[in-house]
């Protein structure tokens, strides 16, 4: 036998040997099988620190320490949520809003961010979701592909922290968390609020808003031009209804729906539904953004808002009625110049009833305000 007969035989007896070797490595070490694409509820799920299926893909990553600690920090971070915020904002809803819980054909909520926890508190039966911001989605997650699974989950509990502590994403603290990460943009929160909210999601669409409104499929890492978007169907597993959910990044400014119309047409769509404002930096209040606010008035039957929505002077009480809860002191110091004199009137004539959790920028529920416009049936 010559040297390169004899090099094939002992290389094929090798890949022999690693064949037959491989799937006993890998029954006994899972993380190889983890390699597997796994489905976005199951990854919505680890995101969000709770138990996947014993088979899914990402079954052996939940015994990594670092998923560990996430899960636990997680279910500490949400329980004290439901307990300061979301059962007070429940019952309030129950005295005073119950018709917010009934079906409605879509509920808005523009400079949302990914803020959907707070849209799917107030309107929890609305057929569709439509959100939108300024930030990027990002890529699908992925955690069998993160190396560093750790400062990935740390860095999305950053992200997180001040909407679970105050109501409110602070934008710029959220775009170098979202940036300097594995799990890049926007979905990877709004899979954890999904997954939190006791959902299932069944499908997951990317594509984007061409100029006439009509959102198009295409693969995700692509680019389709217009506004780019998400579209996420699942299923309520307390009502068994099936929803959805859209979140495009796009400039909602007069100058950004004039250069892009697709994402004001997409929303015409839908004809009339509710509306929620939060935190949304008191852009409504400026002239550069009437075509949006124009926009919310025509297609809100229902609008909860706090101060920094919409200003008191466009509503008119001729066509619907304002009612006000909690304690209006004006706005925070980087935004006083929004103060509004009429609004501080109106809350000094009619002492509405307290708010027992807090609302946009007032991170203290006493000095939190809420406004609920309902306009007329037509």
């Amino acid at each position: 036998m010559n040297n390169t007969s004899a090099i094939r035989t002992i290389a094929n007896i090798v890949l022999s040997i690693f064949a037959i070797a491989l799937p006993l490595y890998a029954q006994q070490n899972p993380e190889v099988t983890a390699r597997a694409g796994a489905g976005p509820n199951d990854i919505a799920r680890f995101l969000a620190g709770m138990p996947v299926p014993p088979d899914s893909p990402l079954a052996p990553l939940t015994r990594d320490p670092a998923w560990q600690e996430h899960s636990a920090f997680f279910e500490k971070e949400f329980t004290k949520l439901n307990l300061r915020q979301l059962q007070k904002l429940h019952a309030w809803e129950d005295t005073y809003l119950p018709e917010a819980t009934q079906p409605i054909p879509a509920a808005f909520y523009m400079f949302s961010g990914p803020d959907f926890l707070y849209l799917d508190q107030f309107f929890p039966n609305a057929s569709v979701y439509v959100l939108c911001g300024k930030e990027s989605m990002g890529p699908p997650p992925d955690p069998v592909r993160i190396a560093n699974l750790r400062g990935a989950l740390q860095n999305l509990e950053n992200a997180m922290n001040s909407a679970l502590s105050y109501s409110f994403f602070i934008t710029k603290d959220m775009k170098v968390d979202l940036e300097s990460q594995e799990l890049k943009g926007t979905l990877p929160i709004l899979y954890v609020f999904i997954a939190r909210a006791d959902k299932s999601i069944t499908n997951v669409t990317f594509g984007s808003l061409n100029r006439n409104g009509t959102f198009q499929e295409y693969a995700p890492g692509k680019t389709g031009g217009g506004s780019p978007g998400v579209r996420i169907n699942y299923t309520d597993n307390q009502s068994g209804n099936s929803q959805t959910l859209y979140y495009f990044t796009t400039d909602i400014s007069d100058g950004g729906i004039q250069s892009n119309p697709g994402f004001l047409k997409f929303c015409q769509h839908f004809g009339v539904g509710s509306s929620l404002l939060k935190s949304s930096s008191y852009l409504l209040f400026e002239s550069g953004f009437a075509t949006i606010r124009n926009f919310i008035l025509d297609h809100s039957r229902l609008i909860v808002q706090d101060d920094a929505g919409i200003p008191l002077d466009y509503f008119n009480r001729d066509k619907g009625n304002i009612r006000l809860f909690g304690n209006y002191i004006g706005p925070i110091e980087i935004f006083k110049q929004h103060y509004q004199p009429k609004l501080q009137e109106l809350y000094a004539q009619s002492n509405p009833p307290p708010l027992e959790f807090n609302f946009g920028y007032r991170w203290n529920y006493k000095e939190s305000n809420l406004m609920v416009v309902q306009r007329n049936e037509r």
